[in-house]
């Protein structure tokens, strides 16, 4: 067996939703031990009571894993449905895709902080709230210190300051700890060039092939038609993962290849479609490639592993992607006459949205359930299709209903969970074995009627011989 196969074997590309590299840690644990609780439903009436607080607390989790899963599908969808209409909207204005999606990218730097931020919280749920301040306090200092003048935070120019070096000790630590996902060595400059740099170059093709589509054919297509990726991850992770086979997945692939033919064939086969179009297949196919390399190469994230992942691309988009943008001015390519004229607020606007998006897709199975996840993204097609409704010229011809529905219906039959077709049978079983059940009693409950019929005719039919 290859070093990586047993990083990749236990997680599938294909049972999370899109371009989630994040996995809930503790999951491998509770499938190897279900034990307990078999255990404590053979203990007797006292552990009968346990088994019912075990399944109350368990029904009570459930819940609230399904209504956070509400909020995160409302918040998948219109973060995504949002930036989508805000960069068509931003086009009108200033029409320069690759340099907005330059941008957008460095705003992932606020990944790893904004994990570390909520680490801290969650750590310091017990302490007072001077303590949390002095914590908090002492996390910025040791940030801005680490910045502007590494030599301040020597641990003994700083001795009295207890907060500040717990938090910045802490700090180091954690961030060692991350690195480690890069390698025993962490991140070096190897490192960095072999594993990072090869997914920041995929990060920005999926995000400007998408936002270049939109310039060309309306929002609805072009967020139907990335709904596509989920059945390339499916193909690419069976072909180079060598995954599951399952046949509802292949039937999902092939609606998505008639979905997109479909989809081409609305508008009449007219050049500036056609363009888009292969834009929007281009940028799921670097989508599905970015994810399946991700498992490939180095597997599953925890959440302050895929943090500081997401942080060291924008690291990558700053030192490397900058010179593209500024090529592309010069050259009048994407050229503005004046900084003035740069919609800022759009731009913060849409840059800020993609990072919601992000975040509560690599995030959010920490609350909730992978596949209500996924179903934000379907549902930002049918919010999309209301807006161009009223805001631009499209026709919903019956070929182009009928393409988005085989998409959709493709995305939602690779939800299916691996074990989808046991779940049924055994449902089927058990409906067929109460079927069972019920006519026993039935026939029971006939034929006891039967003697008390005969009891009562009996005395009758004496009385007539008499």
């Amino acid at each position: 067996m290859k070093k990586h196969s047993a990083r990749v074997a236990p997680l599938s590309a294909c049972n999370s939703p899109v371009l989630t590299l994040t996995k809930v840690e503790g999951d491998e644990r509770s499938r190897e031990s279900p034990a307990p609780a078999e255990a404590q439903m053979q203990a007797g009436a006292e552990g009968g009571g346990r088994v019912n607080r075990c399944c109350w607390k368990c029904s009570v989790t459930q819940l609230k894993k399904i209504f956070w899963g509400v909020a995160v599908v409302l918040g998948v969808c219109s973060s995504w449905s949002g930036s989508t209409q805000l960069a068509k909207l931003t086009f009108k204005k200033f029409d320069a895709p690759f340099t907005l999606t330059w941008f957008a990218t460095n705003w992932n730097f606020l990944f790893f902080p904004l994990y570390y931020l909520g680490h801290v919280f969650k750590s310091t749920e017990k302490q007072s709230p001077k303590q949390r301040y002095r914590f908090v306090k002492g996390c910025s200092e040791f940030i801005l210190c680490s910045v502007v003048n590494p030599e301040q935070i020597h641990p003994h120019r700083h001795a009295e300051d207890t907060a500040g070096l717990a938090a910045g000790g802490e700090m180091q630590s954690r961030l060692k700890e991350c690195c480690r996902f890069f390698g025993d060595n962490g991140l070096t400059l190897k490192v960095f060039f072999t594993k990072a740099a090869p997914f920041g170059v995929l990060w920005t093709l999926t995000n400007y092939l998408y936002l270049h589509a939109i310039k060309k054919i309306n929002t609805t297509d072009v967020s139907v038609l990335f709904c596509c990726n989920k059945a390339f991850v499916f193909l690419l992770s069976w072909i180079v993962l060598r995954d599951r086979f399952m046949g509802v997945r292949i039937v999902a692939a092939i609606f998505a290849i008639a979905g997109i033919v479909m989809m081409t064939y609305a508008d009449g086969f007219h050049s500036h479609s056609v363009i888009g179009i292969a834009l929007v297949v281009g940028s799921a196919s670097m989508s599905a490639l970015y994810k399946v390399l991700f498992k490939l190469l180095l597997g599953s994230a925890k959440f302050g592993e895929a943090a500081l992942f997401l942080s060291v691309l924008a690291a990558f988009n700053v030192l490397f992607i900058t010179c593209i943008p500024v090529i592309l001015y010069f050259t009048k390519v994407e050229y503005w006459s004046s900084f003035d004229i740069v919609p800022w607020g759009n731009l913060c606007g849409f840059s800020i949205l993609l990072l919601t998006f992000n975040i509560l897709l690599n995030f959010g199975i920490a609350i909730t359930y992978p596949t209500l996840i996924s179903l934000g993204i379907v549902l930002s097609v049918p919010v999309n299709a209301v807006v161009d409704h009223y805001t631009s010229e499209i026709v919903f011809n019956s070929v182009r209903v009928i393409a988005i529905i085989i998409i959709g219906l493709g995305f939602l039959l690779l939800l299916l969970p691996e074990e989808w077709d046991v779940w049924v049978i055994k449902l089927l079983t058990r409906l067929k074995v109460r079927k069972k059940e019920e006519i026993p009693e039935g026939n029971g409950d006939i034929a006891s009627g039967l003697p008390n019929k005969s009891r009562r005719t009996r005395p009758s039919m004496s009385s007539f011989a008499h």
